[in-house]
């Protein structure tokens, strides 16, 4: 062969063999059989080193609501168990149960109408001692007994097995006569396993009334964080830190401005990892919608300028994971008209942000909630309420870390 023909077709091998070895970047979304059933709807799902769980509700008829839940293991979802059931929930499309593992015991709670008022319910926490066979349910919560509005819990493991708890409540905004209302606050509180509450706190007086709460516990201890509420309707997010036996007094995470005279129903959510938090959440001032991220790197004394991520049709419902100190996966919602989806995207605390990657498409309306992400070593989990004409059901996914 001649020498020129020779080198061009060893050339051309040569192209072919390294195009062999280049694998095209896949994003690939795998279905989990989902362990709830039809008629199910509000999952929440909650992970660490030890056990990773998914709860949820089901309706059984037009009265009867049951919550369940399911680990997952070895891949696949297990068998679901039943916590409680009941006849008198207010069920919320925004305000959803919770489960949380510390050391073999677990904690989760529903919200139990309190009068015949549609936003008079109380916080039930239903609670399931290591080595215990049955739940122990319908534990208080609030010290208080007015017939208003307590919900948007977060639970979290805390110390000597226990768990940290806060939530939004409303027993100032009681009708009494000849006094004008007052605002919803927020609370925390510490619930042993065997339902003994103590150490409960006010620590907002004046909240957004509607929002989801979100709270970590950080290396210096426990931070809530929240929708505050202005007296002239500024509804940015907030922070108070638990800091050698005290709570701080609130403060802005970033000063938005967001002036709304309505609740958005439309909370952040936050994570730690060593003495990293990071933030996200929905805001919409002068009627742009975003999705912003903020980073601290001393444990949420401060906050670093955020990051808007998302488009103009972005709606919130967010979540986060630290994929390490400097690294977030962020998920949120978009809609266009009557169609939308769930994405995910990367976010360094340098203001670096991948491409995003849709998760699935998904119904844009209420009935489909909040959609949950969880991160399980290599892998992240997504759970949500699919919406058709005939019924709900609560859908998981996962995908590789790497894979984003």
């Amino acid at each position: 062969m001649h020498l020129k023909s020779y080198s061009s077709v060893l050339f051309a091998l040569l192209i072919l063999s390294c195009a062999e070895n280049i694998k095209p970047a896949l994003f690939e979304v795998r279905p989990l059989v989902s362990p709830a059933g039809n008629n199910s709807s509000l999952p929440n799902l909650f992970s660490n080193s030890d056990v990773t769980l998914l709860s949820w509700v089901e309706k059984e008829n037009d009265s009867l609501t049951h919550l369940r839940y399911a680990e997952f293991k070895k891949g696949v979802w297990q068998t679901a168990n039943d916590i409680t059931s009941g006849t008198d929930w207010f069920v919320n499309w925004a305000d959803f149960p919770s489960i949380v593992e510390t050391k073999g015991n677990l904690f989760s709670h529903i919200l139990r109408k309190s009068s015949i008022g549609t936003y008079s319910y109380d916080v039930k926490v239903n609670l399931k001692p290591k080595g215990a066979k049955d739940w122990k349910t319908d534990n208080p919560l609030h010290t208080d007994s007015t017939s208003t509005e307590h919900g948007f819990v977060t639970a979290l493991p805390f110390r000597d097995n226990s768990f940290f708890v806060t939530w939004l409540d409303g027993r100032n905004t009681a009708e009494k006569e000849g006094e004008e209302r007052g605002a919803m606050t927020i609370r925390a509180a510490v619930v042993s396993p065997n339902g003994i509450v103590s150490g409960e706190k006010l620590l907002d007086s004046r909240t957004c009334d509607c929002c989801q709460t979100t709270a970590a516990i950080t290396a210096n201890g426990p931070v809530v964080i929240y929708r505050d509420r202005s007296e002239n309707e500024i509804r940015d997010i907030s922070i108070v830190r638990w800091i050698e036996g005290e709570w701080t007094r609130p403060k802005a995470v970033y000063n938005d401005n967001w002036k709304i005279n309505g609740c958005p129903v439309n909370g952040p959510k936050a994570v730690t990892l060593e003495n990293t938090l990071a933030v996200v959440w929905f805001t919409a001032v002068d009627e742009l919608p975003a999705v912003k991220v903020s980073f601290s790197h001393d444990n949420g004394a401060n906050f670093e300028e955020p990051i808007a991520i998302g488009t103009s049709n972005v709606i919130g419902r967010v979540d986060i994971a630290l994929l390490d100190t400097k690294t977030a996966l962020v998920s949120y919602v978009v809609a266009n008209e009557k169609k939308g989806q769930l994405k995910a995207v990367k976010v360094t605390s340098t203001g670096q942000v991948s491409d995003a990657k849709i998760i699935t498409g998904i119904n844009p309306s209420r009935k489909t909630g909040f959609p949950q992400m969880e991160l399980v070593e290599d892998t992240v989990h997504f759970a949500w309420t699919d919406v058709t004409t005939e019924h709900s059901m609560v859908k998981t996914v996962s995908v590789l870390v790497e894979d984003f």
